[in-house]
Formats: C-alpha cells, sequence, structure tokens
C-alpha cells in the first residue's frame, strides 16, 4: 500500500511541476511535445498524455516562455528570454520550496 501511495504522490508531483520540467530542459535543447512526453516516461516511468503535454505547450508559447518553429513534420520548442528569467528565478527560490514540502510533509509551522 504505502508503494502506491507514494507512486500516485509522484505521478501528481510530476504534473504539478511539469511546466518547470519542461522548461528547464528547453535550457538545455529544443524539443518537440513527442520529446517531452518521451523523456517523462523514461526519467520518472509516468505516461503524461499529449493532450496534457500539448495543452501546456500551448501555453507556455501563449506566455512567451517558449517559441515554437516548424521542423519538417513538427513542431520544436525553444526556450525565451522570459522563459530562461522565469526559470532561473524559481530556481533561485528552490531552497524555499524544499523547506515548504518538509513542513509539509512533518507538519511543523513555518
Amino acid at each position: 500500500m504505502p508503494t502506491k501511495i507514494v507512486e500516485n504522490l509522484r505521478r501528481r508531483t510530476i504534473k504539478t511541476f511539469m511546466e518547470m520540467l519542461v522548461l528547464g530542459e528547453l535550457q538545455e535543447k529544443p524539443l518537440s511535445g513527442y520529446d517531452i512526453i518521451i523523456l517523462i516516461h523514461k526519467r520518472f516511468n509516468v505516461l503524461v498524455s499529449s493532450g496534457t503535454v500539448y495543452s501546456l505547450l500551448y501555453s507556455l508559447e501563449r506566455k512567451g516562455l517558449v517559441n515554437a518553429e516548424m521542423d519538417q513534420r513538427k513542431r520544436v520548442y525553444t526556450l525565451t528570454d522570459k522563459g530562461a528569467r522565469i526559470l532561473e528565478t524559481v530556481g533561485r527560490a528552490n531552497g524555499e520550496i524544499n523547506g515548504l514540502v518538509q513542513n509539509l510533509i512533518s507538519g511543523t509551522k513555518s
């Protein structure tokens, strides 16, 4: 039973932080939506739907965090300067985020 609970929590956490995961991966190299689905599956053993990934990518594009270009028959996404700044800001808040999670788990007040 605890394994199922942890697995469910892991899946939910990945989906919650998928925006940051995608921006972080795009910092390394341009990717298609399919590339992102495969990457998440290989790295976390979680299969996210194409609808979830493409909806996220379109949202990031509307916010100006990523650009999309056609490469042969697929859309390839790259990180914009604005997306890089957002990613940097979240990276600086990493300790605060970790502390929040620890407080949630231990039940202590911050």
